[in-house]
């Protein structure tokens, strides 16, 4: 009788313990950010820097209602659980709202409600908006051992619904935080609004697309306004700077001192982007005019549809004119 209850007992102890385990295991998130064995919380600086210049981009580069500018930076720190946004999978309405209109509402309560649901959100950041296509913004986020990817979006002014970020950063590594990550950014279409160039009016995407990333040959239209054939990839729009802060630099307003740039210009070399001047068809050939019994001329024209730029080859001519037999002779 005394074996069989202290059978018994070990049979509730390892119960117990089993249950313990596999109700813990249940807790965590699944993915490369739960073996993160570094120090439960670690605070970085990140800088997003604008590259978006008329020399780098100069087709339909936009100079006024409104200039090229950037929105403010929305981003998140999470487990793998949770994703703000994924290439070639659906925006969701919050990443709609913001790549369309720079609206954070609806975005912010998906983001509340996936750390109320799941617990994958460690926390919310935000940097200021930059009032050009170069400059620069920053912030301050905190990263948890269990929550050690970063992501955000910043949106692309004007655009129809095109925006660059980050998805899922992870800025820990085994037992250590990394102390500085950076990454250049290019631009992506939320697929969720069908317009080719910077000012193109609202027109929705039925049925929605998935998130693209936009190349320099795709969308493969003449009309796009990142699209440069001749390139074999686009320049860097932006780019992304994540620096750990050390202990006694918790609370200190403003990135690492070498990441600080005079006022908000950026130090950094531009590369220029050539442009091939684009003209339209032919119109039909004009009257002939001249004197009766003498050969006369007609004309042609066609019109400049894009200047060239940075060296691009230049505008041929836009008239050409031939001998013809004047009309109207007797």
């Amino acid at each position: 009788m005394e074996n069989l209850m202290l059978g018994n007992r070990s049979c509730k102890v390892i119960w117990t313990l089993l249950i313990t385990i596999l109700g813990y295991t249940s807790c965590l998130p699944v993915g490369d950010d739960s073996v993160c064995t570094a120090e439960e919380v670690a605070k970085y600086s990140i800088l997003f820097v604008g590259k978006w210049s008329q020399a780098a981009f100069p087709k339909q580069y936009p100079l006024y209602r409104p200039p090229a500018q950037w929105s403010s930076l929305l981003g998140v720190t999470h487990s793998s659980d949770y994703n703000m946004w994924k290439k070639d999978e659906y925006a969701s309405n919050g990443v709609r709202d913001f790549a369309e209109k720079g609206e954070a509402w609806t975005l912010m309560k998906e983001i509340e409600a996936a750390g109320e649901k799941i617990q994958s959100v460690h926390g919310i950041f935000s940097a200021p908006a930059i009032s050009s296509g170069t400059g620069q913004t920053f912030t301050e986020l905190e990263a948890h051992s269990r929550h050690s990817l970063v992501s955000f979006i910043v949106r692309i002014v004007p655009s129809p619904d095109w925006f660059v970020g980050v998805d899922s950063l992870n800025l820990c590594e085994g037992d250590h935080w990394k102390e500085q990550e950076t990454v250049e950014l290019f631009p992506y279409d939320a697929g969720t609004d069908s317009g080719f160039t910077f000012s193109s009016p609202n027109f929705a995407t039925i049925p929605q697309d998935t998130v693209t990333e936009i190349t320099c040959s795709s969308p493969s239209h003449p009309a796009n306004s990142f699209y440069y054939p001749k390139l074999k990839s686009l320049p860097p729009i932006a780019r992304v700077t994540i620096v750990k802060l050390k202990r006694n630099q918790l609370g200190l307003p403003g990135p690492e001192p070498n990441l600080t740039a005079i006022g908000n210009e950026i130090d950094d070399s531009v590369s220029e982007t050539p442009l091939d001047c684009e003209i339209s068809l032919w119109s039909s050939w004009g009257l002939c005019r001249g004197t009766c019994g003498k050969i006369g001329t007609k004309t042609r024209t066609r019109y400049v549809r894009l200047q060239a730029a940075n060296n691009g080859t230049p505008c041929p001519n836009l008239d050409e004119e031939i001998e013809c037999e004047p009309d109207n002779c007797v």
